[in-house]
């Protein structure tokens, strides 16, 4: 059976957040790529409404808020949004905070939201169409939705073997991916560059922007790195607009 991600976060959340130290002055993408001062991708956010899916700890929302956005973060786990609720007090911003599903938007209004923006939520989810569908109902015409998660070709490769480069499954498997991190039990969901295009034009997007980043070339690493993220790309970046009412 997969594993319940959001129960996985509960116990994770302390170590992570200790671990990773994610900045509160821009949004990132993912690991040991470009952050949103590189790769400027939302624009600028004074005075918009931006909707963070996944927000985990916040600090992405903090960036935005700190912007003059009027920053909104969902998460399915209590403890991320708990540690999100602290670092907001302690970074002295406001973030409307919300606990839930991805896809559960009921809260907002129809065409309401200037930019929805999700950095590595999405390979948690296993009905992706869902949440772009939701999402859609939610933006404005012509608003952004963008996205970072694992590279689906990246799940092809044993990342821990002495080899690199070792192909361990199909591209072409859909089946979900389980494995222990830090002793903890996750899922995650491959969704391949076709699923994830046919999936947002379907939804009535207008895909304007994909990007597979290579690895930043200085700088100290996170505690993700792997030397396969220089020949196998870890993250990819998608940005897509809503069509249609």
């Amino acid at each position: 059976m997969p594993t319940d991600n959001a129960a996985a976060w509960d116990r994770h959340s302390a170590a992570y957040q200790a671990g990773a130290q994610l900045p509160t002055d821009v949004a990132h993408y993912g690991p040991d790529i470009g952050t949103e001062a590189e790769f400027r991708l939302l624009g600028d956010l004074k005075g918009k409404r931006v909707l963070e899916l996944g927000c985990g700890g916040a600090q992405c929302s903090i960036a935005f808020a700190k912007q003059g956005a009027t920053a909104i973060g969902i998460d399915a786990s209590a403890e991320q949004l708990a540690f999100a609720k602290r670092l907001c007090d302690r970074e002295e911003v406001r973030v409307e905070l919300r606990h839930g599903d991805l896809a559960d938007l009921a809260f907002l209004r129809a065409d309401s939201i200037d930019v929805a923006f999700s950095a590595y939520a999405f390979g948690f989810v296993e009905d992706l169409n869902r949440v772009f569908r939701q999402v859609h109902r939610v933006l404005k015409v012509g608003a952004p939705l963008v996205f970072s998660l694992p590279h689906p070709a990246y799940d092809m490769i044993d990342d821990d073997a002495d080899q690199p480069l070792l192909v361990r499954r199909s591209y072409f498997d859909h089946s979900p991916i389980d494995y222990e991190w830090n002793g903890i039990q996750f899922t995650d969901y491959h969704h391949t560059v076709s699923d994830l295009y046919m999936g947002l034009v379907r939804a009535s997007y207008r895909v304007d922007t994909i990007l597979e980043p290579a690895p930043t070339h200085t700088g100290p690493r996170s505690q993700h790195w792997r030397e396969t993220f220089r020949y196998v790309p870890r993250t990819l970046i998608v940005r897509a607009r809503k069509e249609g009412s």
